[in-house]
């Protein structure tokens, strides 16, 4: 017999990446909201590899900060290494890259929950959702409690029907050897939400005091670090270097020799991995012509001795494991202290949610993170801010919040998920973001800080601090416009010296920094800034004016397209009426529902011709509804 627990605003059920930045949004925004989670002891855990960021990850940190919410700040607290990586390439794809201290990030992030006001954080394990007249409205714990909510946020991770494979032993698990969700999974198929399977994996984690560092590379952090947030101005957090190794021959040889007790190879997983970090034994037989691999050996924090091994994810087993790492440079006397593992679980078919990250078929129900099938503690907390955003508005009776493509990875990612789905754990790249030069890692606040103030997430003096930053960039703007730089024999000699054409007459300071050996700081010699700058806002004055062209040009692509975002599609249109559509599309509109006509364009099977009598169709619909109103 149940007993009532408790009524809420917001309730979020898992407090991994997406739950931790679901409930700190919603009750920042004023919600009474309740963090339900399976263990205390693994709030914000880290089951895989210890670190944040690298490219696209990085960029969605950045914006998750720019909207308020705690993954940069928590990362910039804890970290152990931070790099920008790309450097030698275009601000496009600049990243930064953090290592973790993964026990200091979780018992940061676990403080940062237990000190928020309107926020409460309770241990237990939700099995069944509470739904009536069809409406999400709570949920059910094994103990009995009932706990009844206006919203409800779904972020459980890899936990539903969690199974650990190693070799041939199997065991219902969720990461780390936590307990599993297993009725939880049981509800939200009764309630009519379609289920796929995927697997994920990581590797064996070794002992410092076996690894022969002499026989790898060291990999150091940034002498000046860059930061995640732009609230943090400085930190005296004391590096660890990574290591790199290589597989070797006799890796590949033991692994190919051993194949027919790789469960991947075997039959004994179901799941579907992710594409773009496969395991140690997928790669030796996709990549057969590569005679090594890198391998990165990564501490897990300064107070522990266990190392994470990078690059080694692998479901073998446990004696196969240790003779795979003892064949690689460096780890020839290593010591396994955890063993390597593959896990299945379930995921939500991410084209059943609103691009809100609500399903559609139980209101008042939102999911993000690995439930939704990406892979990642990055995408988790992007979608986690914007599941519990959104939760909290649809509690305060207000409309949603919903990034477009251009505003940010987070619009990509969530775009990509509810209208094209994925067929295996889904991670953000680059190369996904069609806008990527607006999509920049140094403007992340530009884009998204206006966005947070509005909603409530960014306090009064951190816009402001942001304002006079935007106005201070554009005023240098424009005065670089009119600075003229004469050409004296100084100019001339640094141009020399940096292998540029000598100026021929006096030219203003803009046109001499479109030069793209020339920066910001070799200019500010000759005509300095009569206000103090920081580098940050040096660095943007710099790309601003150095790619300007290419970003008007992709801003014009914007606009353009808005125009497709702009026109809405009703809910309750019925594509099976609309005649000429083909078959195709007609079952991918009627399953996805788009909001509108750009969202409609982007559905794999619709093609442009569908589009077109789409479009022709609407201008009926909207004329006949119009007439009848």
């Amino acid at each position: 017999m149940g007993y009532e627990a408790g009524n809420f605003d917001v309730l979020v059920i898992g407090a991994g990446h997406a739950g931790c930045e679901a409930a700190l949004a919603s009750a920042r925004m004023g919600c009474e909201t309740l963090l339900l989670t399976i263990n205390l002891d693994m709030v914000a855990f880290m089951p895989c590899n210890p670190s944040i960021g690298g490219p696209a990850k990085g960029h969605v940190v950045r914006e998750i900060d720019a909207l308020g919410g705690e993954m940069g700040r928590n990362i910039d607290k804890t970290f152990i290494q931070m790099r920008m990586l790309n450097t030698g390439k275009g601000p496009a794809v600049h990243a930064l890259r953090a290592q973790a201290d993964k026990f200091l990030y979780q018992h940061t992030m676990k403080k940062t929950i237990e000190e928020t006001d309107h926020l409460t954080l309770r241990q237990g394990m939700a099995e069944e959702l509470i739904v009536e007249d069809g409406v999400c409205v709570g949920v059910i714990t094994k103990t009995g409690a009932i706990y009844r909510a206006r919203t409800v946020v779904l972020t459980t991770g890899t936990y539903l029907r969690g199974k650990i494979i190693m070799g041939e032993l199997m065991y219902e698990s969720g990461p780390n050897n936590q307990q599993p969700s297993v009725r939880l999974s049981q509800s939200l198929r009764e309630l009519g939400l379609d289920l796929v399977r995927f697997k994920t994996g990581t590797p064996p984690r070794v002992h410092k005091d076996t690894i022969d560092f002499d026989k790898t590379e060291i990999q150091p952090g940034d002498d000046n670090p860059k930061f995640f947030s732009y609230e943090t101005e400085y930190s005296n957090n004391e590096q660890l270097p990574c290591w790199l190794t290589y597989t070797s021959e006799e890796t590949h040889r033991i692994i190919n020799d051993n194949l027919h007790r790789a469960p991947m190879f075997s039959g004994a997983i179901e799941g579907t991995g992710p594409r773009y970090c496969p395991s140690i034994e997928d790669k030796i037989v996709r990549f057969a012509d590569k005679p090594k691999h890198q391998i990165f050996l990564e501490p897990e924090g300064k107070n522990t001795s266990e190392y994470y091994v990078q690059g080694l994810s692998t479901s073998m087993p446990e004696d196969v494991q240790l003779s795979i790492l003892r064949s690689i440079p460096g780890l020839e006397r290593v010591e396994m202290m955890r063993t390597g593992y593959a896990i299945e679980y379930d995921a939500v078919v991410p084209t059943q949610l609103w691009p809100s990250l609500e399903t559609k078929v139980v209101p008042n129900l939102f999911t993000a993170g690995q439930i939704n099938g990406t892979s990642g503690y990055e995408e988790a907390a992007g979608q986690g801010i914007m599941a519990g955003i959104n939760a909290a508005r649809k509690a305060q009776g207000k409309d949603p919040i919903i990034l477009d493509r251009s505003q940010g990875y987070i619009g990509v990612l969530i775009d990509d998920l509810v209208t094209k789905g994925t067929s295996e754990p889904y991670r953000l790249l680059t190369s996904r973001a069609e806008y990527r030069l607006l999509l920049r890692h140094d403007n992340a606040d530009l884009r998204l800080t206006p966005t947070g103030y509005e909603i409530g997430l960014i306090s009064e003096a951190r816009y402001a601090k942001f304002a006079k930053k935007k106005e201070l960039v554009e005023q240098e703007i424009e005065r670089l416009k009119s600075a003229k730089i004469k050409a004296e024999q100084g100019v001339q000699d640094m141009l020399a010296e940096l292998g540029s054409a000598p100026l021929q007459f006096t030219t203003d300071a803009l046109t001499l920094l479109r030069r793209p050996e020339v920066t910001y700081t070799h200019v500010e010699r000759f005509v300095p800034s009569p206000v103090e700058l920081t580098d940050e806002m040096k660095e943007q004055v710099e790309i601003q004016i150095k790619y300007s062209g290419y970003i008007e040009k992709q801003l014009l692509q914007v606009e353009r397209l808005s125009k497709m975002e702009k026109k809405r599609i009703p809910e309750d249109i019925d594509y099976t009426a609309v005649h000429g559509l083909a078959s195709e599309a007609k079952q991918k509109l009627t399953n996805i529902r788009p909001l509108s006509i750009g969202q409609a364009s982007r559905i794999g099977g619709v093609t442009p011709a569908d589009i077109s009598i789409l479009l022709v169709y609407l201008e009926h619909y909207n004329r006949v509804t119009a007439a009848r109103g």
